[in-house]
């Protein structure tokens, strides 16, 4: 089985490009920041993950996602192998996307992502109705 489930912050806006084929696929391509759980006490640390979407999800990628948003990845890994110029290899793994989701509210992305600062932060909390008719 190869799957990743990865929740972290956009380093870069998703840059889509189209592939040369008949029939072109949206390949957009960003990176996240994961923090690291287990480090020394005061200190940030976090692994950087390149991220592929293909097509529909790309779109939504590049349209909706901002450097510095929270988000869910949902993926598996990808080797890819190439040989460069003067023969020199190189090797990358990627994290092919199947589901991509927010992973906070609007009104907290726009605070991460912008220099305007208003007094209060906002939280969402969830509309809890009540219902007599429930047997609990």
């Amino acid at each position: 089985m190869n799957k990743v489930i990865l929740m972290g912050r956009l380093t870069r806006d998703p840059e889509v490009r189209y592939s040369q084929s008949a029939n072109p696929v949206a390949v957009a391509r960003y990176g996240l920041a994961v923090r690291k759980q287990y480090v020394k006490q005061g200190e940030v640390e976090a692994d950087f993950f390149n991220i592929v979407a293909f097509g529909k999800v790309g779109e939504f990628a590049e349209k909706f996602f901002r450097t510095g948003q929270m988000v869910t990845v949902v993926g598996r890994l990808q080797t890819n192998s190439w040989e460069a110029q003067q023969k020199v290899k190189h090797t990358s793994i990627d994290i092919v996307v199947e589901e991509q989701h927010f992973a906070e509210g609007k009104k907290s992305t726009s605070e991460n992502t912008s220099s305007s600062s208003e007094g209060s932060s906002w939280t969402p909390t969830p509309t809890i109705e009540e219902d007599d008719d429930l047997p609990f």
